[in-house]
């Protein structure tokens, strides 16, 4: 049974056009010390006949902790990833800031054998970034996002060749 999950990848173009995306570090001690491919767009499974927009707002509001903001999205495709998930991923234009990200949590049994269940954050920071900087933060299954919405926004006309994509 194939896994789907959907997200949102809120991004926005600098005065200097700057490409900026808007993504989370993954919460928990495994990846706590990481930065690199530790960091994922708000998503979240949905299950089958589920509209996955729908999908889509309510994981990006529990992983950050307000509403996904109201503008027209896009949605970027689906991407398979290399556990087998398929993500679809839904993209908007947003100047969109918070005061502090506030996940939902999960437990875990922390340390590990220890009998111990803790609760961790599923996401623990969420911020701007340019566009190389995402390329190294993002899991390695969700770069290619990264790469479909620059080519949308190229065949719009609102990115240069200059950006890398």
């Amino acid at each position: 049974m194939v896994v789907s999950s959907a997200g949102i990848l809120l991004y926005r173009l600098t005065d200097e056009a700057e490409l900026k995306v808007w993504i989370a570090h993954m919460g928990g001690p495994f990846w706590a010390r990481k930065q690199a491919a530790a960091w994922s767009i708000p998503k979240g499974e949905f299950d089958t006949g589920e509209d996955p927009f729908v999908a889509a707002r309510r994981e990006f509001e529990e992983e950050i902790g307000v509403p996904a903001p109201d503008a027209p999205y896009s949605c970027l495709g689906k991407f398979p990833q290399p556990s087998g998930k398929i993500v679809t991923v839904f993209a908007a234009e947003a100047d969109f800031d918070v005061d502090r990200v506030q996940s939902n949590t999960f437990e875990l049994e922390w340390p590990k054998g220890s009998g111990v269940l803790k609760e961790f954050p599923e996401v623990d920071d969420a911020r701007w970034v340019g566009l190389e900087d995402a390329r190294t933060k993002l899991v390695r299954g969700q770069v290619a996002v990264l790469d479909a919405l620059t080519q949308m926004l190229r065949a719009e006309g609102r990115l240069g060749d200059s950006a890398r994509g």
